[in-house]
C-alpha cells in the first residue's frame, strides 16, 4: 500500500475539525500498537457509515464493500499517520472518498449498476406499514439526491448523512470552506425543487 493512497488530514482553516472523539482516538492509538481487538471495535463503529457514503458516491454495492475493506486495510497499515488534528471519522471518510474516486476512474460507467443505488435498510422496530412508508420516502430522497451533480451530492451527503461541519467537508473534499457553502446552497435549492416535483412539497434536504 503506497503512502499516497492514505491522504493526510490537516486542520480546517476555521478550526471546526477540532472536536475529537476520545474513544476513536484511543482505539486508533491501540491499533498503532497492533491491537486487533481495538481494530475490530473501530471497524464496527465506522464500517456502516463508510459503506453508505461510498454507496452514495458510486451507486454500486460491490464497489462499496470492496472500498470499505480497502479503507480499513489502510487504517491497519497506516494508523500512525493520523495526526489527531481532526475527527477519526473525518479521516476515514477522506480515505474512503479518495479510494472511491480512484476506483471510479478505473471503471467504465457501463460497469456501474444505477439500480444498486436504491438501497433501503429497514428499521426492525417499525411495523410493516411504517417500513413501507420509510422506504417510499427514503427511495424518493435517494433518487433526488442521485439527480444532483457529483460535487453537490457529495456535500449534501457529508453534511446531512454524516453530520459533518462545513470545515470538515472542506477537509474531506479538499476545497475551500466558502466553496462548500456555495455548493450546499445550490444543492439544497436543487433538492427542494426535485422533491417538490416528486410530490414531497415543503420537504428539504
Amino acid at each position: 500500500m503506497q503512502a499516497a493512497s492514505t491522504p493526510r488530514i490537516h486542520p480546517a482553516a476555521h478550526g471546526q475539525s477540532g472536536r475529537r472523539d476520545a474513544l476513536d482516538i484511543s482505539l486508533l492509538e491501540s491499533v498503532v500498537n497492533g491491537d486487533h481487538g481495538a481494530f475490530r471495535v473501530l471497524f464496527i463503529r465506522h464500517n456502516v457509515r463508510i459503506y453508505r457514503f461510498v454507496l452514495r458516491l458510486t451507486g454500486n454495492k460491490s464497489i462499496a464493500e470492496e472500498i470499505v475493506s480497502e479503507v480499513f486495510l489502510a487504517v491497519w497499515r497506516h494508523a500512525a499517520r493520523f495526526e489527531m488534528k481532526s475527527e477519526v471519522s473525518t479521516w476515514l471518510l477522506a480515505i474512503a472518498r479518495h479510494k472511491a474516486l480512484a476506483t471510479l476512474r478505473r471503471r467504465s460507467e457501463s460497469q456501474l449498476d444505477d439500480e444498486e443505488y436504491l438501497l433501503t435498510i429497514e428499521d426492525p422496530a417499525d411495523d410493516p406499514e411504517e417500513c413501507l412508508d420509510k422506504q417510499d420516502r427514503g427511495t424518493t430522497l435517494r433518487f433526488c439526491l442521485q439527480q444532483l451533480s457529483p460535487a453537490h451530492r457529495e456535500v449534501i451527503d457529508l453534511v446531512y448523512y454524516h453530520g459533518k461541519s462545513v470545515g470538515e467537508v472542506a477537509e474531506i473534499v479538499g476545497i475551500p470552506a466558502n466553496t462548500v457553502k456555495t455548493r450546499m446552497h445550490h444543492a439544497r435549492n436543487r433538492m427542494a425543487m426535485l422533491l417538490e416535483q416528486a410530490g414531497h412539497v415543503g420537504q428539504r434536504a
